[in-house]
């Protein structure tokens, strides 16, 4: 009963199969292969334009090269208070930006809106020599508490934005979720809808060690793939990182897995919805739920097996009785059957 996270899970048999065929033999180093080469025109034709593509090993590395690309080292990236970027990074972003402020914006539920963004602006509009200057909005899609942007939500921020001169990164450690719960097209969720660089995440969703930095306007790859090299992210064997990706598009799989995680995360939702001492806290559209409910029922659950996270985040309104339970494409009809017993 391993409800902790999708990052648990192992990879895909078509994906292992894709890196196992890529080995044997020689091949030219640094992406010049043939397979990155190929996989960054699937990267185009899914996103419907010409991008430049970036491989890196974790989520981590892609949001701290995106954010790099948008941002001077005096600037501020202007995120949700429980952002991935601003909680869980360790202070990468800073790292890789040269010192720029990750500046917490509010919103219900991981989503911000214009005006909890203006809320965070009003210390730095107008601009003054004694304070950064917010130049990037991060998005998380899906956010950190599993709903999803529209289209019309990203462009409205967008454009909220644009006024202050800002550029627009998504962090997609979930895109694929956010892609299948949206309806909407990869293109349609991100430079149609204002968004300048991508940190399109794979490793939840099937993969290993597949992260891409996917940038809307190619004529700045060169730079991007300096700050890679220079940030030690100048994979020499890329090759297995790009295999990956090709069996990940592939017949759609990416969309089929994230569809697999949901529906399994939906049906623990139904587990928990009539349990007189829990209550979900907002309706899963990914492949995360969140739940309250108290310590004691915490700890029968955990007693009988089942493993999940306490979930605590800045302005905690839930009394440190909210958990998250993460499924993925492995969560199997009985994992969760053994979880809605260990309910009673």
């Amino acid at each position: 009963m391993l409800f902790t996270s999708d990052n648990w899970g192992g990879v895909h048999p078509e994906v292992m199969e894709a890196m196992t065929s890529a080995d044997g033999g020689f091949a030219p180093a640094y992406g010049a292969d043939t397979a990155s080469q190929g996989v960054r025109a699937l990267f185009s034709e899914v996103f419907e334009r010409d991008v430049a593509v970036a491989f890196v090993p974790t989520g981590s590395a892609a949001n701290g090269v995106a954010l790099s690309m948008l941002t001077a080292p005096y600037g501020g990236v202007i995120c949700h208070e429980h952002a991935h970027v601003l909680i869980d990074e360790c202070g990468a972003p800073e790292f890789y930006t040269g010192g720029a402020k990750v500046i917490p914006a509010g919103g219900a539920f991981g989503k911000m809106t214009v005006e909890t963004i203006e809320a965070a602006m009003l210390p730095y509009d107008p601009p003054m020599a004694h304070r950064v200057s917010p130049s990037v909005l991060s998005l998380t899609q899906a956010t950190e508490w599993g709903t999803v942007y529209s289209p019309d939500e990203i462009s409205t921020l967008n454009d909220a934005t644009r006024r202050y001169g800002m550029g627009l990164h998504m962090d997609g450690a979930r895109f694929a979720g956010a892609v299948r719960a949206s309806g909407a097209s990869p293109a349609e969720l991100t430079w149609k809808a204002g968004v300048d660089i991508l940190s399109f995440g794979a490793t939840k969703n099937g993969c290993m060690l597949a992260e891409a930095v996917v940038l809307f306007d190619p004529s700045r790859e060169e730079e991007m793939v300096a700050r890679c090299k220079r940030a030690g992210l100048g994979m020499s064997k890329q090759r297995f990182l790009a295999a990956q990706w090709q069996a990940y598009f592939a017949d759609d799989l990416w969309l089929s897995l994230a569809e697999t995680s949901a529906r399994q995360c939906r049906a623990v939702a139904n587990i928990f919805t009539d349990h007189p001492e829990c209550e979900v806290l907002v309706e899963p559209q990914i492949n995360e739920l969140f739940v309250r409910m108290p310590g004691s029922v915490a700890e029968k659950l955990r007693g009988a097996g089942a493993e999940f996270y306490d979930w605590v985040q800045p302005g905690d309104q839930y009394g440190g009785e909210a958990r998250r339970f993460v499924t993925s494409w492995e969560t199997t009809d009985e994992q969760v059957q053994a979880l809605s017993d260990a309910l009673g």
